[in-house]
Parts: structure tokens; C-alpha cells; sequence
């Protein structure tokens, strides 16, 4: 049973946490308080993974409550249904009360949320912003860049678009998506104060973010561009990266285009073992087909389906690889031998594949026009979004194939 002057001890430190808390003194102090409560060295983490405040003894302690090391709890912060973040805590001297951690965690939980209330409303004006913005809603452009003004924004200025889309290389857990978005906001706002960072329905799937990046001289863009790459890659180990550029913007009603430009940058550059960022201006043909996106989705799709899907169907449903066979062959001007170079395979196994190409789409690469519009629909399947199928390069056919 806890002696007299440890009781005193113990409430002094609560005096001094909720003391901490009406003053408004802020996390990092909070944190410190909450840690004389519970007699343990305490991080404070929110749900995006990014540490805000920490009250350890040593650089060697904070390391150890960053890693799943033995002695160091995790208490889940949470203020009714919302997860807001975890506390990482190691006792220092004895067992701690349960309904204390409890207690702490509770009162910390509701500052985070309180202090971090704000945030949450500039970033669903943000949203509601880019909802209009991308779905060319914003009729008035000066009242377009004047809410983009309220936000802290002169699209006016100039701006530029980045789309950024992840994936998992590996099993992975299901809080990523959220540190996709702290990891991005981070990097972007590093590099070019002022950048903001939103997940939007309008550009794909929520492992998608989209980064308004204020680019008066056009330069800014391609330079947030290359510290998104550096950081993601740092901050989001076992994932692969496609970050697309649009051109510059100016005003709010570019929005819209540059959204598409970048959204296509994304999937052009999407798969590509050599690069991870490409800008609009570097898509070259790629543009054309982006027309006749814009004009006519439903024409792209049905060109889509004429050449190249039957081909990817038949890579998915065999595990071949005839998709990425055409790509390289393409790439290689038609030169058989450059292929199979390049695919460490026989001269045989790429005419073969090229053999089953022209079986299944019609269209034969030894002609101009089947090459023109087979290289079409491999551009169009990028454009729409569509993944190549990726599998073991295994057709049985005669001899080596």
C-alpha cells in the first residue's frame, strides 16, 4: 500500500498534469506531467505515427519506447469512437495502476484531440475545396482563389499538382494510409512551406494523396516532387512509390486540368522499375491520349478493350507475361534479338509470345499499323489507370518458349 508521502507525491503530479492542461501549456508539457503520474517514461504518438511529444531520461530510453522492446506498453488513445493516437510507456520502478494508466491516458487523448480540432477543420475545407476544384464545380475563378486564399494558398500565383500513390510490397497493416499522408504533408511542407496535403475521392483510391505545392517560379513543383521520393522512401519501408507532376497551374479553375495531368504522370510512371516520379511535360505521346480521355472516357476504354485486354486477361489468367513481352518489344523498336536481351530470355520465346499477341488481339507487330495501335493500347491502359499483370514469362510451346 502506497505510504502517505507517496500519496501526496502522486496527487501533486495529477495537480500539475490538469494544471497543464487548463493552462494550455501545450503536449510536450502534458507529457512531461503525465509522466511524473504514472512513473514512466512516456511517448506520445499520433495515429498518423508521427512522435509529438516525448519525456524520456536519454536518447538510448526514447529509442527503446520507439521499438517493440521488452518492458514498453502501448496504450491506445481513444475519445469515443476515434482513434487519435498511443502512448508508448516503460514503468521505471515498479508496476503501474491500471486505472491511473487509464486516467492519463483519457485526459491525453482529449487534448490531443482538442489541440489537433483545428487542424481537422482546415483539412475538411481543404477537402470540400478540392472536391469542387477537381470536379471543375468552382464556376467564378476569383471566388475560387479566394477560398484557396482562406487556406493559406494563392493559387493565383501559380500552383502545381502532385499526385502520390503507394503500395504495398509487403504484408502491411492497415494504419498506412494515414502515414502516407503524415509522411507526404511532411516532406511537402519541408521542402516548400505553404504545400497542402489531402487525401481525395476525385483522383483514385484513399492510398492516394494529393499535394498542392505554391510554385510561383515553376520550379517548386519538380523540387517537392524529389523530397516526397527521398522521404517516402525513408519513412515508408516495403512500399512502392508513383508520383506524377501536372504542369503549372494558375488559379483555381487549372485545377481541374492539372489534376488530370498529374493523375496521368502517376499512371504512366506507375510499374516503372527505373523511376518512381515523372512530370507532365515528360509523358510525350501519353498527352494525345489524355485528349481523348478527357473527350470521350468510354472511347479510350472500348480501344482499351479492342487491343490490349485481351492480352492482359490472358497474362492473368495463365501468370504469362505476353503484356510485358510487347512493352519491351516496342520499347526495343521491333528488335527481336534487343528483346530477348533485355528479358534474359530466347529469340524463340519472344517470337512465340509475339505469335500469341497476334492470336489473341489480331493486330500483328510485324505490320505498322498493328505495332501503332498495339503501342496505343498499352497507353491507353496506362492512362485509364490499369495495372499490368505481373507473372512467371512461362508459355509451353514448341522448343524453348
Amino acid at each position: 500500500m502506497p505510504s502517505g508521502t507517496e500519496q501526496n507525491s502522486g496527487l501533486a503530479a495529477l495537480d500539475a498534469l490538469t494544471t497543464a492542461v487548463e493552462d494550455g501549456a501545450g503536449l510536450p508539457e502534458i507529457v512531461r506531467a503525465a509522466s511524473r503520474v504514472l512513473d514512466a517514461s512516456l511517448v506520445l504518438i499520433d495515429r498518423g505515427g508521427t512522435v509529438l511529444a516525448v519525456a524520456a531520461r536519454s536518447t538510448a530510453d526514447e529509442r527503446a519506447l520507439l521499438q517493440d522492446v521488452e518492458g514498453v506498453e502501448t496504450i491506445e488513445l481513444r475519445v469515443g469512437d476515434a482513434d487519435v493516437g498511443r502512448l508508448r510507456l516503460r514503468q521505471r520502478r515498479h508496476d503501474g495502476d491500471v486505472s491511473l494508466h487509464r486516467l492519463v491516458a483519457a485526459v491525453v487523448a482529449g487534448e490531443v484531440e482538442r489541440i489537433r480540432a483545428p487542424e481537422r477543420a482546415s483539412q475538411a475545407a481543404l477537402n470540400t475545396f478540392l472536391e469542387d476544384a477537381l470536379s471543375d464545380s468552382i464556376i467564378d475563378p476569383a471566388d475560387g482563389n479566394a477560398r484557396a486564399a482562406e487556406l493559406g494558398l494563392r493559387v493565383e500565383d501559380g500552383v502545381t499538382l502532385l499526385v502520390v500513390r503507394a503500395h504495398a510490397r509487403v504484408a502491411s497493416g492497415d494504419d498506412w494510409r494515414p502515414r502516407l499522408l503524415a509522411v507526404a504533408e511532411r516532406a511537402a511542407r519541408g521542402s516548400r512551406p505553404g504545400a497542402l496535403a489531402a487525401h481525395s475521392a476525385h483522383i483514385g483510391t484513399d492510398g492516394e494523396v494529393l499535394i498542392l505545392v505554391p510554385d510561383p517560379d515553376g520550379e517548386s513543383g519538380r523540387a517537392v516532387a524529389d523530397a516526397l521520393q527521398r522521404d517516402l522512401t525513408a519513412g515508408l519501408p516495403g512500399f512502392g512509390f508513383a508520383i506524377g507532376r501536372s504542369g503549372r497551374a494558375d488559379g483555381a479553375a487549372g485545377l481541374a486540368r492539372a489534376a488530370k495531368e498529374a493523375l496521368l504522370a502517376a499512371n504512366v510512371v506507375e510499374g516503372d522499375e527505373d523511376r518512381q516520379s515523372l512530370g507532365f511535360e515528360e509523358t510525350g505521346a501519353y498527352r494525345l491520349v489524355l485528349r481523348a480521355m478527357t473527350e470521350d472516357p468510354g472511347e479510350l476504354r472500348s480501344f482499351y478493350g479492342e487491343t490490349v485486354e485481351p492480352i492482359a486477361a490472358y497474362d492473368t489468367q495463365y501468370e504469362t507475361n505476353l503484356v510485358g513481352t510487347l512493352t519491351t518489344f516496342l520499347e526495343c523498336d521491333g528488335n527481336v534479338g534487343a528483346t530477348a536481351a533485355r528479358l534474359i530470355t530466347h529469340r524463340h520465346t519472344v517470337r512465340y509470345r509475339l505469335e500469341r499477341v497476334k492470336e489473341l488481339s489480331g493486330l500483328d507487330v510485324g505490320s505498322s499499323e498493328g505495332r501503332e495501335k498495339l503501342s496505343l493500347g498499352l497507353k491507353a491502359m496506362r492512362v485509364l489507370g490499369i495495372t499490368p499483370p505481373r507473372g512467371p514469362a512461362s508459355e509451353s510451346s514448341a522448343g524453348n518458349r
